[in-house]
């Protein structure tokens, strides 16, 4: 359970326990802090013996870090434990009424409130008491539930929060992640919304929301245990910006064939692609900015217009979406709440809804009308990048496989911007054998508080990435403008040393991105560009540091400049001391609203 948690502990570190059946009563360890304080406790699990536990990291939502507050949460009997991902929206209501029962609570958390009203309904069925419950707490939650008084089975329950069921010989396993169980096996069952299943050691029984049984597929999963591991690089960041030339590779190469891109049993028919009318791209965090660049290279190849939103607000703004509209669903994990949200309600305005997702089986996955898979493999570290890089890459394959369906862009454009696809991975490589002079550029800036990303159209989108993974993991202050809005405020902020990251790889609006480094550097700014091979002579009569990529089609521009912003805050972070793989107060997963 130990080794698990540590697979998890990027989606959770500031409090880790278990709950562990042993000698005929739950043994319960919790601690505050990183999952190391817990294994230290337990003597690296020497100190509890048992074949029958559950386990939880936790990233605090109700309650502070503590002791007390970290999972499980266990009944006044001591009789029930559980542990939960999400948040129990109703909790506050559930608890006024189980105390005026009196019900003592000891935590501040929503997810004691599961655990003493099981114990409430409970009546020597756990399952039903379990499924008495469900019916009356509301919001997000994946639950793991363990009983003394059955020591031999353990309840899962999801709703809107990642959980899957392992599948072993003589054992079996819930997870919010597959890394967690993947030393132990390889078949494991995608629970649904509303779904319960009972585990024992001989096998795995999965219930609908009446609690009658559901026959579940099992899936078989293909990568090898290496790609959740560190592999000899000090943080799973860099192992991951590494990887990269690979993962872009392995979601471009296989689509690319006879010059023409192919989609594998893909339902978008011709007709429905002419009839579209708008698209809308619906993401959040990195994914989001990954919308911002396919917004610029969409609109200007495909001439239909593009909007995107933060899946946070898109459900509140009472949105425009009708059967001529193509909701685009872009998300790591394919577990984000607020983007599940959103997809729900793209669907029940009649939007057709297409999602760019790298977990297979997630639950964004399963609910869309289409999908396609980035196959990155899988992502330990909270700031994403391989990830980005991946998704990138497929909404360009997308937006040239609409383009030759809809005649907008000339065969030979086509032609030379694939062929340009198929160098990526090899220019980014070329870009990754430079990274000393990023390092040296981080030693040189690492100790500003604030810093200011600039640049115009997909520089701008690509600002954003970059000034998002420097605050990330280095808690620096950072904002990413659009160049011309220097003059309309922000221009106030640029004094003598302050930093500005320039960039200014979009050949055709190079002039102007000059111009605005003229602008800060005149306010006394340090200026640290970004643009490509054939700008550099220009750019380095200016810059007081500079940084080139490979000249490329305009449209993949930022697959190549993202490179340099990740290992920049890589770098940056690693001056600073900063947790890289695990920065503070965020979770790589994000299911609550």
């Amino acid at each position: 359970m130990l080794d698990g948690l540590t697979r998890l502990e990027y989606r959770g570190y500031d409090s880790a326990g278990v709950a562990i059946y042993s000698d005929g009563a739950l043994k319960v360890a919790k601690a505050k802090g990183r999952l190391q304080v817990l294994s230290d406790l337990l003597e690296a699990g020497a100190a509890i013996h048992g074949t029958v536990g559950i386990g939880h990291t936790r990233w605090a939502t109700h309650g502070a870090p503590s002791d007390i507050n970290s999972h499980p949460q266990v009944s006044r009997s001591g009789k029930i434990a559980v542990v939960h991902n999400g948040i129990i929206e109703n909790y506050s209501a559930l608890k006024q009424f189980l105390e005026s029962q009196g019900v003592p609570f000891t935590s501040e958390t929503d997810t004691e409130v599961v655990a003493q009203l099981i114990e409430y309904f409970y009546d020597g069925d756990l399952l039903q008491a379990v499924g008495r419950v469900l019916h009356r707490i509301e919001g997000a939650y994946a639950l793991g539930i363990l009983c003394s008084d059955t020591p031999d089975q353990l309840i899962a329950v999801r709703r809107d929060s990642p959980l899957i069921l392992g599948l072993g010989k003589g054992e079996n396993f819930l997870a919010s992640d597959v890394t967690a169980i993947i030393k132990h096996t390889r078949d494991v069952i995608y629970m649904d919304d509303g779904e319960l299943a009972v585990l024992t050691r001989d096998g795995v029984q999965c219930y609908n929301h009446f609690l009658q049984p559901v026959d579940k597929e099992i899936s078989h999963v293909d990568w090898e245990i290496d790609a959740a591991e560190k592999g000899g690089y000090e943080h799973f960041m860099f192992k991951e910006i590494m990887e990269q030339p690979e993962a872009v590779r392995r979601a471009i190469f296989p689509r690319i064939r006879d010059g023409e891109v192919v989609f594998e049993d893909f339902g978008l028919t011709d007709d429905y692609i002419r009839e579209i009318r708008k698209i809308y791209i619906v993401a959040c965090g990195s994914s989001y900015h990954v919308g911002m660049v396919g917004k610029y290279n969409l609109e200007r190849i495909l001439r239909i217009p593009v909007e995107v939103s933060l899946a946070s607000e898109f459900r509140y703004r009472e949105p425009i979406v009708d059967e001529r509209t193509l909701v685009l669903v872009i998300s790591q994990s394919g577990e984000t709440l607020d983007t599940m949200a959103a997809l729900r309600e793209a669907r029940r305005l009649g939007g057709k809804i297409l999602s760019i997702v790298n977990v297979v089986g997630s639950s964004i996955a399963r609910e869309s009308d289409e999908v396609l898979y980035t196959w990155a493999g899988p992502e330990i570290a909270v700031a994403t990048t391989k990830a980005y890089s991946t998704q990138l890459a497929v909404v360009d394959l997308l937006g040239l496989y609409f383009a030759r369906r809809l005649g907008t862009m000339e065969r030979a454009e086509y032609d030379q911007i694939l062929q340009e696809m198929l160098l990526l991975p090899a220019q980014m490589e070329q870009v990754l054998e430079r990274r000393e002079d990023i390092q040296y550029y981080a030693s040189q800036y690492f100790n500003h508080d604030s810093v200011f990303y600039i640049g115009r159209n997909l520089d701008y989108a690509l600002g954003l990435e970059g000034s998002l993974k420097l605050k990330e993991i280095s808690y620096i202050h950072s904002e990413a403008y659009a160049s011309g809005e220097l003059k309309h405020g922000t221009i106030s902020l640029i004094e003598d040393g302050t930093l500005v990251v320039a960039l200014a790889t979009y050949g055709r609006l190079f002039e102007k991105a000059m111009s605005n480094v003229v602008e800060v550097k005149s306010r006394g700014a340090d200026v640290l560009a970004l643009t490509t091979e054939s700008h550099r002579a220009e750019m380095a009569k200016l810059a007081n540091g500079l940084v080139t990529i490979p000249d490329t089609n305009p449209m993949l521009l930022p697959s190549l400049g993202v490179i340099p912003m990740q290992l920049y805050a890589y770098y940056v972070a690693l001056q600073r001391g900063c947790d890289i793989d695990k920065p503070r107060n965020l979770a790589k997963s994000v299911t609550v609203e």
